[in-house]
C-alpha cells in the first residue's frame, strides 16, 4: 500500500511518540517535573480502608478530582495508598454504590465508608476501545458483562458466558462437545457472503483473529468442525466483555467494526499485600433432550407394514431386523446407552497477586480437563498462563501496562459425533461386543456404531497474546501513548479412519487414511496516540488522535495419506502408499489506518462525539485500497435541566442520544482481486501444471454499512429502576460477492461488488431494577429484549441471478424457499403439495413458492441476583422466539432399515390424510419416495422452535470468621438446567440432529483467598 501523505503523516506521529518515550525513561527527567511545575508537586502519601459498613472492599477505585488518568485501587483487605496534595480530594467509586466526594484537608489516614446505591451503575466507566466513558455520558451503544457474570458459569468459551445476557447479541451453540463452535450475531447479519459477518475480537488492545486456522478439506469431516478461535482464551482471566454495536461506537475501529466490535479486557493486578487466591470446581455434565424413538415392537411393526404396502411377502436376506437374523424380542434405549454417559469437568486455577503504589501485578495459571457423554475416554485439556504488570513513574507522568495470555489446549475425540447414528440404529440390533470383547459385527449383518471410536480425531492449540501501553503526559492535559501488541496461534489436526472402523464382512474395497493439516497466524499492532483533555469553564473537550499499523502472516498445510499396510502404521504419514497434498497456502494481510475522536461536552448535559478513521487494506487494488469512515453521536442529559429538578423523586435520570455513521467491510479474504493460479491436480507427461483460480478485479472496493439510532435512557426512584430502549437501522450495502459468469468463461464468477442492499432495523429494551435493598438483603433483576428484522432491500436482476432459489426481495437472508404441504393424498398415500402454476407435477423451480423464515423474530434474557447475609443466589434464562427446522427435515424414509421417532406411528391410513407420516414404504414405491423428499424440503420440516432455557443458576456462601486475613466461599452452580420448548427435535437452539445438544451441568466448587 502507498500512499506518501499518510504515511508522512503517521510517520511524524510515531516519531513525537518515540522521542516522548526516550525523554521519559531518562531518569534525569522522570523524577523532575518541569520548572513550571514543581510548586504543584508537593505530594504525601495517603491511606486507608474502604468498607461497606460490614466488610471490606477489593477493587474500589479511588482518583484524585480534576487529576487526569491517576487512580489506584483498594487490595483484597480494602487498604488504600495514593499520592496526593494536602488540599486535593478523592473521588471513591465502586459499582452498586454510592460514589463518595472526600476533601483530604491535610489528613494523612482516610477510612472511607460506601453506601450502596444502584444510582452508582452510572458512574461505572465503559471501555469503548481506544477510551473509555461514563456509562451516563456515553453517546454509542455498548453493553457489558464482568467477571461477576462470568465466574457464576463453568464455562470454557467466553462467547457461551454472553448467550442471553446482552441486548442486539444472538449466540447460538453449535455443539455440546468440549471445544466446539458458536456462532455470533450483533444486530443480524449484514453480508450476503456468510463467512463476512463476524464481529472484530479485540483482547487488550490486540486484534484476535476470528478465522479458524484448520484446513476447511479436513474439518468439514471433523466431528467439532470449525471450532471457534475464542476457545483459546480462558473464562477466568477476564474482567470484562464490552460489546460496540452502533456507529458512534464502532466508527472508530472504522472497516473492521461494521459487524459490531467484541472487547475483552483481562485482569489486572491491584495495590497491597500480596495475595494467593485459589478457585476449584468439578462438573457433572449429561444431555438435557433427545429425540423420543420407537420401541422394538412398535419399529417392527411399522416394518412389516412397510414391506405388505410394497407388495413384499418375503423379507429380503439383508432384512436383518425383521427376518429372524436379529432378536426381535430385544430392546435397547441406543440413546441412553451411547449418549448417556456423563461428562466430568475438572477446573482450577491459582493467582497470586500484589504490589505497591507505583507497581501492581498479576500472575494466574489454570487447568481444564472435559470428557464427553460418548463411550470411551476421549477428553479436552486446556492450560493457560495469564500475567499482568502495571507500573508509573514517582510523578505518574509516565505508566507501562504489560499483559500476556498463554493458553495451550489438546482435544482427543472420536472420529464422528455418534449422535446421529444413535437415532437412526434399530432398536433390536445386536450387542455392541462379542464375547471376547472386542467390537460385534454380528457375521457382517451389524455396522457397529462405536467402530467409529477406533479413529481419533485430535487438534492441538496454541495461543500466545502480548500487549504492552506505554503512556507519557507531557503537561497536564497532553499524553502520549502507544499500544503494541503481538498474536501467535498455531493449530495442528490429526483424523485418522483405519481399517478397523470399517465392517471386516463388507466385501468392498477399502483404505486406511490420514489427514494431516498444520496451521500458524501471527500478527502484529502498533498503535501510537495522542490524548489531549481541556476543560474550559463549561466546556470540556476530549481530543484523541492515533494511527494503526498491523501486519498478519498465515500459513496452512494438509495432507492426506492413504494404503497403509498396517493400522498400527496409521500416524507414521511416510508409511503411506498414496500421499495427496490437500492445500497448502501463505497468506499475508497488511492494515493501516488513521482515527481521531473529539467529544464535547457543555454544562454536563449536552454531549457531542465526533469519530473519524481512514483505513487502508491490503485486500483491494491500488486505486480502492484506502476509505473513509466516521460517524456523529450526540446526547442529552435532560434530566439535569432545571425545569426537571423539582421532579426527580420520580425521574431521577434522563438522556437521549442518537448516532449516524458509516462502517465498513474488507472481510471477503486475500488476494481477491487479483489474477491468481492454483497448481492443477492433473498431470501433463507426469508433470504438475498452473491452472487460473481467480479473474483479475481491481476495482471492487470495500462494502459499506450505514448505521442509525435513536436512544432513551431513564432512571426512575434514585435510579431503582433503569430504563434503557434503542431502536437501530443499518443498511449494507455495495456488497461483496460472486457475481455469475456464464460457462464459456471456465469460472462460475467474479468477485466484485454489487449493488445488492441488506437492512437490519430493531428495537433494543433493557431493564435493571433494584426490588429491594436492605443492609443484610437485596434483590435485583435484569431484564434485555432484542426485536430484529433483517431484510433484502435491492438486488438488481435477482430473478436471473444464481441466487434467485435463495433469496427474495423484501425477506431475511435467513429464509428458505420450500413446498407447501397441503396433507395426504387418500389414493396414494403419498404427500401432497400445493401446485402453483396448476401444471400437474411439483417441480423444484416452480412449486417452491413458500418462505421459511429462521431468523429470530425476538430474543433476550432475564436475570435475577439476590444476596442475604452471606449468600448469595444468582439465575439467568434465556428465551427466543423463532422457527426452525424439524426432526422430519433429516428422517429417513418411513418403513426403512432406519428408527424413526414416535410422532411418525401417525401414519396413512391409520390416521387418514391427517397424519404425520404418509403411508409407510421400504423404498420400492417411487411415488412414496418422491413424496418423501419434496416433503423434507416443505414447510411441513419447520415448525416453533422458540425456546425458555434455564441458562444459569449459581448459589454461593461465603465462610464467615474463616481466617483473619483470608476468605473462602463455596458455592453450586448449573448450566443449561430447564428448557422449556415445543421444538419437534432435541435441541431447539442448534436444531442439529447430528451433533451434540448444549449439556445440562451441575458444578460444585470453592474459592479461597489467602
Amino acid at each position: 500500500m502507498k500512499n506518501y501523505s499518510f504515511y508522512k503523516a503517521a510517520s511524524a506521529l510515531c516519531y513525537l511518540i518515540f522521542i516522548a518515550f526516550i525523554l521519559s525513561s531518562s531518569p534525569a527527567l522522570a523524577n523532575k517535573p518541569l520548572r513550571p511545575l514543581l510548586s504543584e508537586r508537593q505530594q504525601n502519601q495517603i491511606s486507608g480502608t474502604i468498607t461497606d459498613g460490614k466488610a471490606p472492599l477489593p477493587g474500589v477505585t479511588i482518583a484524585i478530582k480534576n487529576r487526569i488518568n491517576y487512580a489506584v485501587l483498594s487490595d483484597f483487605d480494602g487498604k488504600y495508598t495514593l499520592l496526593a496534595k494536602a488540599n486535593d480530594t478523592l473521588v471513591v467509586s465502586y459499582i452498586g454504590y454510592k460514589t463518595a466526594i472526600i476533601p483530604i484537608n491535610y489528613r494523612k489516614n482516610i477510612h472511607i465508608q460506601l453506601q450502596e446505591d444502584i444510582t452508582s451503575l452510572q458512574e461505572v466507566r465503559i471501555n469503548a476501545g481506544y477510551y473509555s466513558v461514563n456509562e451516563k455520558e456515553r453517546t454509542g451503544s455498548i453493553v457489558r458483562i464482568t467477571a461477576k457474570d462470568i465466574e457464576k458459569q463453568p464455562v470454557n468459551n467466553p462467547l457461551a458466558a454472553m448467550q442471553g445476557r446482552m441486548a442486539g447479541v444472538n449466540i447460538v451453540q453449535n455443539t455440546g462437545l468440549p471445544g466446539g463452535g458458536f456462532s455470533i450475531q450483533i444486530r443480524g447479519i449484514n453480508s450476503i457472503r456468510s463467512e463476512g459477518n463476524e464481529p472484530l475480537y479485540i483482547v487488550d488492545g490486540v486484534p484476535f483473529a476470528s478465522q479458524s486456522l484448520a484446513d476447511p478439506t479436513i474439518a468439514a469431516s471433523a466431528i467439532t468442525g470449525l471450532a471457534n478461535p475464542l476457545n483459546n482464551l480462558n473464562p477466568a482471566d477476564i474482567e470484562s466483555i464490552e460489546v460496540l454495536k452502533d456507529a458512534d461506537a464502532t466508527a472508530i475501529y472504522g472497516s473492521r467494526g461494521a459487524n459490531g466490535v467484541v472487547l475483552i479486557t483481562t485482569k489486572k493486578g491491584r495495590s497491597g499485600e500480596t495475595r494467593f487466591s485459589l478457585d476449584a470446581f468439578s462438573s457433572m455434565g449429561k444431555i438435557s433432550r433427545s429425540l423420543d424413538l420407537m420401541n422394538t415392537k412398535q419399529y417392527l411393526k411399522m416394518r412389516a407394514e412397510a414391506f405388505a404396502n410394497d407388495g413384499i411377502t418375503s423379507y429380503p436376506a439383508n432384512a436383518y431386523d425383521i427376518n429372524g437374523t436379529w432378536d426381535p424380542n430385544r430392546d435397547v434405549d441406543w440413546t441412553k446407552l451411547l449418549l448417556g454417559g456423563t461428562a466430568l469437568v475438572n477446573n482450577i486455577q491459582l493467582a497470586v497477586s500484589g504490589g505497591k503504589d507505583n507497581t501492581q501485578y498479576l500472575v494466574s495459571g489454570t487447568y481444564r480437563r472435559e470428557t464427553t457423554v460418548f463411550p470411551g475416554d476421549s477428553h479436552y485439556d486446556k492450560g493457560a498462563v495469564h500475567s499482568s504488570l502495571n507500573h508509573s513513574s514517582s510523578d505518574q507522568r509516565f505508566r507501562i501496562q504489560f499483559s500476556t495470555n498463554y493458553t495451550s489446549d489438546s482435544n482427543s475425540l472420536p472420529g464422528r459425533d455418534l449422535t446421529y447414528r444413535v437415532y437412526s440404529l434399530a432398536p433390536n440390533a445386536p450387542e455392541l461386543y462379542n464375547d471376547q470383547g472386542k467390537l460385534n459385527w454380528e457375521g457382517g449383518t451389524f455396522n457397529n456404531p462405536l467402530a467409529v471410536l477406533e479413529g481419533q480425531y485430535h487438534t492441538a492449540n496454541t495461543n500466545l497474546l502480548a500487549n504492552s501501553l506505554l503512556s507519557y503526559q507531557l503537561v497536564p492535559g497532553l499524553q502520549l501513548k502507544t499500544s503494541m501488541g503481538y498474536n501467535e496461534t498455531t493449530l495442528s489436526q490429526t483424523i485418522t479412519s483405519p481399517l478397523s472402523i470399517y465392517n471386516p464382512f463388507d466385501t468392498s474395497t477399502h483404505q486406511a487414511s490420514l489427514y494431516i493439516a498444520n496451521g500458524k497466524g501471527t500478527s502484529w499492532i502498533l498503535e501510537p496516540q495522542m490524548n489531549y483533555t481541556k476543560k474550559f469553564h463549561r466546556l470540556d473537550l476530549d481530543l484523541l488522535l492515533g494511527s494503526t499499523f498491523q501486519n498478519q502472516e498465515t500459513t496452512r498445510l494438509a495432507q492426506m495419506g492413504s494404503g497403509f499396510t498396517s493400522d498400527a502404521l496409521i500416524n507414521n504419514m511416510k508409511a503411506a502408499s498414496t500421499i495427496a497434498m490437500i492445500n497448502h497456502e501463505v497468506v499475508e494481510f497488511r492494515y493501516n489506518a488513521a482515527f481521531s475522536r473529539l467529544n464535547l461536552k457543555w454544562d454536563e448535559k449536552y454531549i457531542l462525539n465526533l469519530t473519524g478513521r481512514r483505513d487502508g487494506s491490503s485486500r483491494f487494488g491500488d486505486g480502492n485500497r484506502f476509505a473513509n469512515f466516521g460517524a456523529i453521536g450526540a446526547a442529552w442529559i435532560f434530566s439535569k435541566e432545571s425545569f426537571f429538578q423539582n421532579r426527580q423523586s420520580l425521574l431521577s435520570f434522563g438522556k437521549i442520544r442518537s448516532s449516524y455513521g458509516i462502517s465498513g467491510s474488507d472481510q471477503i479474504g486475500d488476494y481477491q482481486y487479483l489474477d491468481t493460479y492454483q497448481v492443477s491436480p492433473y498431470l501433463y507427461n507426469t508433470v504438475s501444471g498452473l491452472a487460473p483460480s481467480r479473474l483479475y478485479n481491481p476495482d471492487f472496493g470495500w462494502e459499506t454499512n450505514k448505521k442509525l439510532e435513536l436512544g432513551l435512557e431513564l432512571g426512575f426512584l434514585q435510579d431503582q429502576f433503569f430504563l434503557s430502549a434503542a431502536w437501530f437501522k443499518n443498511r449494507s450495502s455495495n456488497q461483496l460477492i460472486g457475481v455469475p459468469l456464464p460457462a464459456t468463461t471456465g469460472f462460475p464468477s467474479i468477485q466484485s461488488n454489487f449493488d445488492a442492499t441488506v437492512e437490519n432495523t430493531g428495537l433494543e429494551v433493557e431493564l435493571r431494577s433494584a426490588h429491594l435493598k436492605k443492609k443484610n438483603f437485596s434483590w435485583t433483576t435484569s431484564l434485555n429484549l432484542t426485536v430484529p428484522k433483517n431484510r433484502l432491500v435491492a438486488f438488481p436482476n435477482l430473478e436471473a441471478s444464481t441466487y434467485a432459489n435463495s433469496l427474495v426481495l423484501g425477506k431475511s437472508l435467513s429464509i428458505r424457499k420450500v413446498f407447501h404441504y397441503t396433507g395426504i393424498d387418500p389414493q396414494t398415500g403419498a404427500y401432497t403439495f400445493k401446485d402453483y402454476n396448476d401444471d400437474g407435477q411439483i417441480t423444484f423451480e416452480a412449486d417452491r413458492q413458500l418462505i421459511a423464515d429462521t431468523s429470530p423474530k425476538f430474543y433476550g434474557g432475564m436475570g435475577n441476583q439476590i444476596s442475604f447475609g452471606n449468600w448469595n443466589f444468582d439465575s439467568h434464562f434465556q428465551f427466543v422466539k423463532q422457527l426452525g427446522r424439524n426432526y422430519l427435515y433429516t428422517a429417513s424414509l418411513a418403513g426403512t432399515f432406519v428408527n424413526q421417532a414416535k410422532e411418525m406411528l401417525s401414519h396413512f391410513p391409520q390416521d387418514g390424510s391427517t397424519a404425520i407420516a404418509q403411508q409407510y414404504s421400504t423404498g420400492e414405491n417411487s411415488t412414496l419416495v418422491e413424496a418423501y423428499y419434496n416433503f423434507r424440503d416443505s414447510n411441513a420440516a419447520f415448525s416453533d422452535a422458540s425456546f425458555i432455557r434455564l441458562k444459569s443458576v449459581s448459589l454461593s456462601y461465603k465462610i464467615p470468621n474463616w481466617s483473619k486475613k483470608g476468605s473462602a466461599t463455596v458455592y453450586v452452580q448449573g448450566q443449561n438446567l430447564l428448557t422449556f420448548t415445543h421444538f419437534r427435535g432435541p435441541d431447539p437452539e442448534n436444531q442439529s440432529f447430528s451433533s451434540l445438544p448444549p449439556l445440562r451441568q451441575f458444578s460444585v466448587g470453592f474459592q479461597l483467598g489467602f
